[in-house]
């Protein structure tokens, strides 16, 4: 399963601002207008989903409702982080946004608080929040005339510790000193190095951390959340037998590591499944040892008895049965008919697409079904070099290693 994000905000704006530093990271990242419920949530396609309470200019007691509802919302459409985003100089209702996020993201829930921004002047010293090095008390945030802000010392304001970021820079010690202060603690920040420690220290503390900050703090967690890449080979499905197909095929099963099978052309059922138990035992065998690195799946010879749709779905069926047997970083499906059976056999609802690799070969990750978040590429049988899948494999793996 992908890692989802919601991003909780007190207005629009931060909404955005928060969500474009994900975005700025690779991230898949969208604002949501619709009204705030599971199913909307559940439903949006990005990875991060920012979503504005518009409660700054509220009540505690609005707040308070507003962000226990989305966030109640967030948890059931199955989102695994939480990002609270407040205002980077701290106006508007911030005590009972906190509490209420807190409380209702779980039961362990630690609130880590840091709006320091240092690129926008705001950093946090022993627990004061500062703005161009002035307690934000003394500015002319104190006189606003709809959220005056008149304490600058953040524990004060919110009830909770203070700690301040190791000064060697150790995350584990960081986060170490989290848990040890919460259920909610105020933590130092005047550099960016200071936000990437403190980030670490989040992703440290997993789900039970519940971030509060603002941009500078996101921009941090966006670098730091990511997911693991997975280990498993690339899976491979060319279904098309278009002849530049075929030499793109036959070039990328030269190589080292690569698992090429073709299918039987009998499709009689005993002569599939034998054959699809024997793919399922090499890909085990090869993930095993640490030598596989893609796995190839080719089409059988065309001839007259055969049916076309029919291959494709037992195809379709064979790559989706390894997709879900075994980790695998990505799918590339060459030919339509062999990617939507594979799709539909992984009960997708879709694919989220991201960029082009090459011109029309678009790059996205699995929507929906036992393949989640998976990388997956598509392409069309006569497009493309024979080098081709060579040249995609080697572009996803470049891809990873700089996750």
């Amino acid at each position: 399963m992908r890692r989802r994000v919601a991003i909780v905000a007190d207005d629009l704006t931060g909404a955005t601002d928060t969500g474009v530093q994900f975005a700025h990271a690779g991230w898949s990242s969208e604002l949501l207008l619709e009204e705030f419920s599971a199913a909307s949530l559940r439903s949006a396609c990005s990875a991060v989903v920012a979503v504005a309470t518009d409660s700054r200019a509220g009540s505690a007691d609005v707040a308070d409702a507003r962000v226990r509802h989305v966030i109640a919302a967030a948890r059931e459409a199955g989102f695994d982080r939480l990002y609270k985003k407040v205002d980077s100089t701290l106006r508007g209702p911030v005590r009972a946004e906190v509490e209420a996020a807190r409380q209702a993201w779980a039961d362990d829930a630690i609130a880590v608080v840091c709006p320091a921004f240092p690129a926008a002047g705001r950093t946090v010293r022993d627990g004061v929040l500062l703005v161009d090095g002035v307690p934000v008390g003394e500015t002319a945030l104190a006189r606003d005339p709809v959220t005056p802000v008149t304490e600058s010392h953040i524990p004060t304001l919110l009830g909770g510790a203070h700690v301040r970021p190791a000064s060697d820079g150790d995350a584990g010690a960081l986060a170490e000193a989290l848990r040890a202060a919460g259920p909610l603690v105020v933590v130092d920040a005047s550099t960016e190095g200071d936000l990437l420690q403190l980030g670490r220290a989040i992703d440290m503390l997993g789900a039970q951390a519940l971030p509060v900050g603002a941009a500078g703090l996101a921009a941090a967690l966006a670098d730091t959340w990511q997911q693991d890449a997975p280990g498993g080979p690339l899976l491979v499905l060319v279904s098309s037998q278009n002849p530049a197909s075929l030499a793109q095929a036959e070039a990328l099963g030269q190589r080292r590591s690569v698992l090429a099978v073709t299918a039987p052309a009998d499709i009689a059922p005993e002569v599939w499944m034998a054959w699809r138990a024997e793919l399922l035992s090499s890909v085990e065998r090869g993930a095993a040892d640490g030598s596989l690195d893609v796995v190839l799946v080719l089409a059988p010879p065309r001839h007259a008895e055969l049916d076309p749709a029919r291959v494709s779905a037992l195809l379709g069926q064979a790559v989706a049965r390894v997709a879900t047997a075994h980790d695998v970083r990505g799918l590339v499906l060459v030919g339509g008919d062999g990617a939507r059976s594979t799709l539909e056999f992984l009960g997708a609802r879709g694919i989220e697409l991201h960029r082009q690799l090459d011109a029309g070969v678009p790059l996205g990750v699995v929507v929906g079904g036992d393949a989640e978040g998976t990388q997956v590429v598509t392409k069309a049988g006569g497009f493309g070099g024979p080098s081709m899948l060579v040249d995609i494999a080697e572009r996803l793996r470049e891809s990873e290693a700089a996750r």
